[in-house]
């Protein structure tokens, strides 16, 4: 993707711009481009919306001292399906030309920074390199997650045959926007035990639910409650980035939450809904009644029943303040893992540098067998044990031994006994779904809600979504999966607030998921479950790398490391509904067409 040209000439700067009324248009357009509503009825009364911009994003172009207008390149410069990364002089952006149309948005993802000019333009939308987030070029809206930000989006002129962008440099400085949202209009109103919309759960499903539908409009009380004693924060970090502390990786600030009247209750658990009455009720004997319910109570991590596993020094990682003290107690000392799971393996590749030793133990004989595949779980593995980590394969432990009160040793079934002065279990993790056992809300024999493709339970104006669903994943033919990725939380949170809204809004994503360990990234797209082959191109030892998970002579995944952005092409060639055949694989990878999507899809020349 994307164009080599000659650099740019030296910008000329202008300073004089209005925003048009058709942009004031559709920044009051929701992201399917269809208008929001205009009210939305509950409890029998109509509430008409109240939008506010978010102090922070004040329309760029009022301030003519912070516009730039800049010649950024010829018009013959850019073909059709390209894109290019300009510099406006006080910042960059991305210049896109499609179908004859140039538009121009922020250069970076507001996830994580990548780079979009990396990204995969398709169908009006560029896909980030690295997590697959979807941004669409019109708008700057984010479609497809994760990330909770659209991009801003610049003005773009032609004028004797040179191609202009005229842009707010605190936009080109962000590069991010969030997008108007509605206030509550009658917060002061309301009874503390009566909400419009209560949300159990401060993970992304519920935030991006509560947001999107302030987005959308709704001006009625939002209530979102955690047993946790935080915002909602990014979760994910903790086993990537283990020093980090809660404030850091917050994901969004206390006044967001205050400005758009989002209200967090923090360290509450419901202990029981009551769906007749429309009614929850708290450990602590308070109800809060209710007209919608999104339930995204996420997982708990699993334990061990040996004997020790309630040491201080033997942990699961679910909150800041576990990860930093692994992170202390591992110190110039000896840590031990339990699982090869994302999670053990992530803290493994943390804890190697900090630690005196660092050992994984694990069922299986190959870390990510039934995921990844053998030959790429191989090449994890030597890449683990070249960073000085040891395995135990195919072997448990049996007992925590202590001394003075604190783990000493991991003995394990094999007999091995290891040195440890601290512990993580990391053997997966189970639905946090056992207060709903006698709600009416249908359960099924693992502990997954069951949902349709609108996020709805059997239950009317009950919603699910996140770690605790199973749903008919699209591109499998429908067929009923739990994806437990932050990506899919995303989107998930995102449906069940639409289709609150009544706007009959089904899902079609498709998943997509990442990890980090030694400065290497692994992407993975799709859902390789039930996978009967693996076509691998590239240097698997030199981990630079695609592979194809296919079932009967379809694929159904793709995964790599330093080969991006192909897994965000196959993600967006398998949103378009277009079947990758095996066939189709075996020309790519033949003819080596890495940066054509096109051979993906029996269409190469």
């Amino acid at each position: 993707m994307g164009g080599c040209f000659s650099k740019p000439k030296p910008v000329e700067v202008k300073v004089e711009v209005i925003l048009p009324e058709k942009e004031r248009e559709k920044e009051d357009m929701s992201p399917n481009g269809k208008a929001s509503p205009l009210a939305y009825k509950s409890n029998g009364t109509t509430r008409h919306y109240h939008h506010e911009e978010r102090p922070i994003t004040l329309n760029p172009y009022t301030n003519p001292k912070d516009v730039v207008e800049a010649s950024v390149c010829h018009v013959k410069d850019l073909e059709n399906g390209q894109m290019r990364e300009v510099d406006l002089g006080c910042g960059k952006a991305l210049l896109i030309k499609q179908n004859g149309e140039y538009y121009a948005m922020g250069h970076k993802c507001p996830h994580y920074g990548a780079p979009l000019v990396k990204g995969v333009l398709s169908k009006g939308r560029v896909s980030c390199p690295w997590h697959g987030a979807c941004f669409n070029i019109g708008t700057g809206d984010i479609e497809d997650f994760p990330g909770l930000d659209g991009l801003p989006k610049f003005q773009v002129k032609i004028e004797k045959e040179r191609v202009y962008i005229r842009a707010s440099k605190q936009a080109l400085q962000s590069q991010r926007r969030t997008k108007v949202m509605a206030k509550c209009i009658a917060l002061s109103n309301y009874s503390t035990a009566i909400t419009n919309v209560l949300i159990i759960g401060a993970g992304p499903a519920g935030l991006v639910c509560a947001e999107t539908l302030r987005q959308e409009g709704f001006s009625d009380r939002i209530v979102m409650c955690t047993t946790e004693k935080y915002l909602p924060y990014d979760r994910s970090k903790l086993s990537k980035s283990m020093d980090s502390q809660a404030e850091q990786i917050f994901l969004r600030s206390k006044e967001f939450f205050h400005t758009y009247d989002i209200e967090v209750l923090t360290e509450t658990q419901v202990v029981n809904v009551d769906i007749r009455n429309k009614t929850v009720i708290f450990k602590d004997g308070f109800r809060m009644e209710y007209n919608k319910i999104l339930i995204a109570t996420g997982s708990t991590p699993k334990t061990l029943t040996c004997k020790g596993k309630e040491l201080d020094n033997v942990f699961t990682i679910r909150t800041p303040e576990d990860a930093n003290r692994v992170v202390k107690l591992a110190s110039s000392r000896n840590a031990v893992i339990v699982g090869a799971s994302f999670l053990g393996m992530e803290v493994a590749a943390y804890l190697c540098e900090k630690a005196h030793s660092v050992s994984v133990v694990e069922l299986e004989n190959i870390p990510f067998k039934k995921f990844l595949g053998e030959k790429v779980g191989n090449a994890i593995m030597k890449m683990f044990e070249n960073n000085r980590v040891k395995f135990y394969m195919q072997t448990e432990v049996s007992e925590f031994r202590e001394q003075d009160g604190k783990l000493k040793e991991v003995v394990l079934k094999s007999g091995k006994v290891l040195r440890a002065d601290v512990c993580v279990i990391g053997i997966g993790a189970s639905p946090t779904t056992a207060f709903l056992k006698q709600s009416g809300i249908t359960i099924d024999s693992r502990g997954y809600i069951p949902v349709n493709k609108m996020m709805q339970t059997n239950i009317h104006g009950v919603y699910a979504a996140g770690d605790i669903v199973v749903f008919p994943l699209a591109f499998r033919n429908n067929k009923k999966v739990n994806v437990p990725h932050w990506q899919m939380a995303h989107m998930q949170g995102r449906i069940a607030a639409l289709n609150m809204l009544a706007q009959g809004t089904e899902i079609n994503t498709i998943p997509y998921l990442w990890t980090a360990m030694f400065g290497k990234s692994i992407r993975y797209a799709g859902n390789g479950e039930g996978f009967d082959d693996v076509i691998i191109q590239g240097d698997i030892e030199e981990l630079k790398f695609v592979a194809f998970y296919t079932r009967n002579d379809e694929v159904i995944a793709v995964a790599s490391m330093n080969y991006d952005p192909i897994v965000s092409k196959v993600a967006e060639v398998m949103a378009s509904g277009k079947t990758i055949r095996k066939r189709d694989v075996e020309m790519f990878i033949r003819h080596g067409k890495t940066g054509d999507v096109s051979w993906l899809t029996g269409k190469g020349s």
